[in-house]
């Protein structure tokens, strides 16, 4: 592979200065994050919010509360998510072992050393890789940068690296940029935000802050 043209850090230097910060993940409880890490798979975030402000309308937005919802009732609150009989069985079940290890206290399950509470996290059913990640970044706040479907697709156009399992992007990303929570919470939003509005599937290189230095695409301005 050729050398890119940026580094990770300059991307995310570019990035914020033409997107500016992101106020990324948008929740007020850190197990409102959780809900919307998992309720957001395969479905636009539009949709997670109102199945998130229907849960808070019933006030069953608590581990809590939802452990002992039924299936019926819990299938109803988050079906614009898509997918949601099987959301709500992971979702139940993940609040059901909250509420019986830690009995609801998300502060006890988060005090764990990152790679522990990692390890944890992927034990359970409707919790991935970039699920976990998502939880121990924005809800836990701990060092664990995430990878999705936009970060993997701009690596390869920027060619940023040959890496493209998800745990060797993570670790590159992870070696390249500072370790600060708040570094890794503002570039994994607007690696998002540049993978929504420019870094398509078909790219619109268009007045995007990386025409210049996206190697492979500029062809299809």
């Amino acid at each position: 592979m050729s050398q890119s043209l940026i580094s990770p850090y300059e991307l995310y230097e570019l990035l914020f200065s033409h997107f500016g910060p992101q106020h990324w993940w948008p929740a007020e409880t850190p197990f409102e994050v959780v809900v919307g890490a998992i309720l957001t798979q395969q479905v636009a975030w539009k949709n997670v919010e109102k199945a998130i402000e229907n849960l808070k309308n019933a006030n069953v937005l608590d581990p809590c509360k939802i452990s002992n919802l039924s299936l019926e009732k819990l299938e109803g609150y988050i079906k614009p998510t898509g997918f949601y009989r099987q959301k709500a069985r992971n979702l139940k079940g993940i609040c059901a072992y909250i509420s019986s290890k830690y009995d609801g206290n998300l502060k006890v399950l988060f005090n764990k050393e990152t790679s522990s509470l990692r390890t944890e996290l992927l034990s359970l059913n409707g919790i991935g890789q970039e699920t976990a990640d998502s939880i121990i970044l924005y809800a836990a706040g701990k060092l664990s940068f995430v990878i999705d479907a936009y970060t993997k697709r701009i690596c390869e156009r920027l060619q940023l690296t040959d890496e493209s399992k998800y745990e060797l992007l993570k670790r590159f990303f992870e070696s390249s940029i500072p370790e600060d929570v708040e570094v890794y919470k503002e570039f994994h939003a607007l690696l998002v935000e540049l993978g929504k509005n420019y870094c398509k599937t078909k790219p619109m290189c268009k007045n995007c802050p990386l025409d210049k230095k996206c190697k492979s695409y500029t062809q299809d301005k």
